[in-house]
C-alpha cells in the first residue's frame, strides 16, 4: 500500500494552473491512500476544495482540519459542513468522524484536527496574536484569560479523542499512525530549523495531546506510533520515545508539496 501525506496545502493561495500540475504529480505517484493534515482552505472554501481533490484523485482521502480552515467562520459551523460533505462522499473521510481506520493487517490510522492549547511555552507573557484570534468566531475575545480557557478546552477535546481512539487501535494493531495538524510536543514544533521559543510555543503546539500520547506509548513498548503534523510550515523529525516519532511537515504558500510516501505491507 502506497500512502501519501500532505499538510498545509493552503489551496486558496494556489492558482488553478498550479493546482492542475499538483494533481498530475500526485496521480503519477500511484497512491492507494492520501492523508491530508489540515490548512486546506478557509471556512468558505474548504468543502469545495475537498470535493475538487476527490474528483481529481479518486482515492480515499483521510483528513483533519487546521486552524486556517475555520478562518472567517466558526469551528462549529465548519465542522458541521465538513462532516456532512464527508458523509455523502465515497472518497472523503474526516478522521474525527471515522474512528479507527485499518490500513494493513498491522497498521491502523487515527486522527484529530487538534489545537494549540497554550500550555507549552509562556502564554501569559507572550505577545503573539495569531489571525486565529481575529478570524475564528469562537476565539474572538479581547480577554486573554478567556481565550486561554478556550484553547485549553480545544486541546483537551483533541487529547481525549486521540487517547480513546489510540487505546482502541492498540488492542488490535502493532503500528499506529496518528494524523493531526498541530505539533503535540515542544520537540516537534519546528521553525526554520529550530524549536519554537516560549513566545510562539503556546500558539503552535498542543501539550494535552502530547502528554496523552507519550503516556500511552510509554506503557506499550512493543507497539510503535508515528505522528504526522504540520502547522508551523517548517520540517523536522522528533524522536520522543523509542517507539514514538513525530514528523512535522514543510509548507510554502502557493507551492503545495507531497511531504512523504509511505510504503506499507
Amino acid at each position: 500500500m502506497r500512502i501519501g501525506w500532505l499538510t498545509d496545502i493552503h489551496f486558496d493561495f494556489v492558482l488553478p494552473p498550479r493546482r492542475s500540475e499538483f494533481y498530475a504529480e500526485i496521480r503519477a505517484e500511484r497512491l492507494d491512500v492520501m492523508l491530508l493534515g489540515g490548512d486546506i482552505g478557509e471556512a468558505d472554501s474548504v468543502t469545495q476544495i475537498l470535493l475538487e481533490m476527490e474528483s481529481e484523485l479518486r482515492i480515499p482521502i483521510y483528513f483533519v482540519l487546521g486552524n486556517h480552515d475555520f478562518y472567517r467562520g466558526s469551528i462549529a459551523a465548519v465542522r458541521e459542513a465538513v462532516a456532512r460533505t464527508a458523509a455523502a462522499s465515497r472518497w472523503l473521510h474526516w478522521l474525527p468522524a471515522s474512528g479507527v481506520v485499518p490500513l494493513t493487517v498491522t497498521t491502523a490510522l487515527v486522527g484529530h484536527d487538534s489545537w494549540a492549547d497554550g500550555r507549552l511555552g509562556d502564554y501569559q507573557r507572550s505577545e503573539v496574536l495569531l489571525n486565529d484570534y481575529f478570524l475564528i468566531a469562537e476565539l474572538l475575545t479581547p480577554d486573554k484569560q478567556e481565550r486561554y480557557a478556550k484553547l485549553n478546552a480545544l486541546g483537551d477535546e483533541a487529547a481525549q479523542f486521540l487517547e480513546d481512539r489510540v487505546s482502541e487501535a492498540l488492542t488490535q494493531y502493532r503500528n499506529i499512525l496518528v494524523l493531526t495538524h498541530v505539533p503535540p510536543f515542544r520537540e516537534s514544533c519546528w521553525h526554520q530549523g529550530r524549536i519554537s521559543n516560549d513566545d510562539y510555543l503556546p500558539h503552535f503546539a498542543c501539550r494535552a495531546v502530547g502528554d496523552r500520547l507519550a503516556a500511552i506509548m510509554g506503557r506499550q513498548p512493543d507497539k510503535v506510533m508515528t505522528v504526522l503534523c504540520g502547522h508551523t510550515h517548517s520540517p523536522g523529525t522528533a524522536r520522543i520515545l523509542d517507539n514514538l516519532t513525530v514528523f512535522t511537515g514543510r509548507a510554502e504558500y502557493g507551492e503545495p508539496k507531497l511531504q512523504r510516501v509511505f510504503d506499507m505491507e
